[in-house]
C-alpha cells in the first residue's frame, strides 16, 4: 500500500537534488562557502594579524612569492592593549614586537649585532648594535642597561621600579629561540612591504560584506515597492513604476558614485550606496510575479475570509515569489562585488589601509608592465573567481527552482 500523502517531500528537497547534479553550480557553492569561512576566521589565519594586515616593512618592498627573510622581533617599550579572541578575529591585534628584517647577526657580550637587510647582492647593510635586554624586555630607556662582569645584565622594566638582573647566556638563548625566525611570504609583498596573502584574505571579508549587506538592502526595498506596486495596481503602481524607470535609466556606477559622494568616502557608505542602486531589478520582478499571483484562487479565498491586505501580501504572496528573488540576489551579489572593486579602484570606496581588492589593483597597476604583474593580477583573479562562483550558483539556482522542470512523478512521490 502507498502512503496516502500525495506530496512526500517539499519542493526545496527536489530543488537541492537538482542543484547537486549541476557540477558547475556546486563548485560555485563550495567556493563561496570556503570564502565565507576564510572571511569569518579573518585575522586568526592571516600570517599578518595586525589591524588591516598593515605591517609595513619597506625593506621588503615588492618581493616575489615564496620569498624568505630572517626577522628579529624587538619588544616595544610601550604597553600594548591585548584583545580577546573575537576582537582579534574581527579587527586584528597590535603586536608587542617591532619586526626588523636582518641579513645576519652575532652576539658580543651583552649585545646583539645585526646587519640590516637591504635586498642587494651583496647585502652591504649597516650594522646595528642592540643590548639583548632591549630585544627581549620592556626596558625603561631613562635608565641605561648595564652589565656585570659580562655574565649578567641589569635594567629597569617600564612597569616596575625594581631593578631586574638576568644572566646574559639565558637571554641570548631566549632571543635565538623566540625572537629570531625565518618568515616566508607565500604570495610575496606589496610596494609597502606588506604580506600579500594576508591582504587578499582580509579583502575577501570586504567583498563578501559589501555584497551581503547590499543584497539585503536591495531585497528589502525591492520586495516592499514591488509588492505594493503589483498588489494594489492603479495609481500606486503608476507612481512606483515611474520612479523605478527613472532609477533604471541612470547608469548604475554613475548613481553609486553620486550616492557615495553625498554620503562620504568609507567602508559603510559603500554598503548603502551599492544597496540603493540594486533594488530596481528586484522590484520589477516582484511586481510582475505578484500581478499574476494576486488573481489566484487562494488569494481570493483569503479576501473572502476577511484577511487584511498586509497579511495576504506577507504570508501568501511574497513567499510564493521568493524563488526568482533568490536567483536575482545571487546575480546582484556578483554585481555588488564588481561595483565595490570599481569604487575602490577609483579611490571612493573603502579607504586605506583597508585591504580592498579594487584598491590593491589600483595601487599596483603600474607594475603590470614590469616583472611584478602578479601584484595586480592576484586581487584581479580573486575578484574573477568570486564573481564567477556567484554567477554559476545563480544559474544553478535558476534551473533548480524551476518547478516546471521537476518531474510530476518526483513531486507526487511515485
Amino acid at each position: 500500500m502507498r502512503d496516502d500523502k500525495i506530496y512526500s517531500k517539499p519542493l526545496s528537497y527536489y530543488a537541492w537534488q537538482r542543484l547537486k547534479k549541476n557540477k558547475l553550480a556546486l563548485a560555485g557553492l563550495i567556493t563561496i562557502c570556503l570564502s565565507v569561512l576564510v572571511a569569518l576566521l579573518g585575522f586568526l589565519i592571516t600570517p599578518d594579524s595586525t589591524p588591516h594586515a598593515n605591517d609595513q616593512l619597506l625593506e621588503l618592498s615588492i618581493k616575489p612569492p615564496g620569498f624568505k627573510v630572517q626577522i628579529l622581533k624587538m619588544r616595544k617599550n610601550e604597553n600594548v592593549e591585548h584583545v580577546n579572541f573575537f576582537e582579534k578575529m574581527w579587527y586584528g591585534e597590535v603586536s608587542d614586537y617591532k619586526c626588523i628584517p636582518i641579513y645576519k647577526y652575532r652576539f658580543q657580550d651583552e649585545f646583539i649585532i645585526y646587519e640590516e637587510y637591504t635586498g642587494s647582492d651583496p647585502n652591504n647593510g649597516s650594522e646595528i648594535k642592540l643590548n639583548i635586554a632591549d630585544v627581549l624586555y620592556q626596558v625603561n630607556t631613562s635608565d641605561p642597561v648595564i652589565s656585570s662582569d659580562g655574565k649578567y645584565v641589569e635594567f629597569y622594566e617600564i612597569n616596575t621600579s625594581e631593578k631586574v638582573k638576568k644572566p646574559i647566556a639565558k637571554i641570548r638563548e631566549e632571543v635565538e629561540k623566540n625572537n629570531i625566525y625565518t618568515r616566508k611570504y607565500w604570495l610575496g609583498t606589496d610596494k609597502l612591504g606588506r604580506d600579500m596573502l594576508s591582504r587578499l584574505i582580509i579583502g575577501t571579508r570586504i567583498s563578501l560584506a559589501v555584497g551581503f549587506i547590499s543584497v539585503v538592502i536591495s531585497i528589502l526595498i525591492g520586495i516592499f515597492l514591488g509588492a505594493i506596486s503589483g498588489y494594489y495596481r492603479g495609481a500606486v503602481d503608476d507612481i512606483i513604476m515611474w520612479f523605478i524607470n527613472v532609477i533604471w535609466s541612470i547608469p548604475t556606477l554613475l548613481l553609486v558614485i553620486a550616492i557615495t559622494l553625498i554620503l562620504g568616502k568609507g567602508f559603510w557608505q559603500v554598503f548603502v550606496a551599492v544597496g540603493l542602486t540594486m533594488w530596481v531589478e528586484v522590484a520589477r520582478v516582484i511586481r510582475g510575479q505578484i500581478l499574476s499571483i494576486r488573481e489566484k484562487e487562494y488569494i481570493e479565498a483569503g479576501r473572502a475570509l476577511g484577511f487584511t491586505n498586509l497579511r495576504l501580501i506577507m504570508k501568501h504572496v511574497v513567499p510564493n515569489v521568493m524563488g526568482p528573488v533568490i536567483v536575482i540576489s545571487a546575480a546582484n551579489f556578483a554585481s555588488a562585488i564588481l561595483i565595490e572593486a570599481g569604487l575602490s579602484f577609483l579611490g571612493i570606496g573603502a579607504q586605506p589601509p583597508t585591504a580592498s581588492w579594487g584598491a590593491m589593483i589600483n595601487a599596483h597597476r603600474g607594475y603590470i608592465i614590469v616583472d611584478a604583474a602578479y601584484l595586480a593580477f592576484l586581487p584581479g583573479l580573486a575578484i574573477m573567481i568570486m564573481v564567477l562562483a556567484f554567477v554559476l550558483l545563480g544559474n544553478g539556482l535558476r534551473d533548480a527552482l524551476d518547478t516546471k522542470s521537476i518531474d510530476d512523478d518526483q513531486v507526487m512521490g511515485f
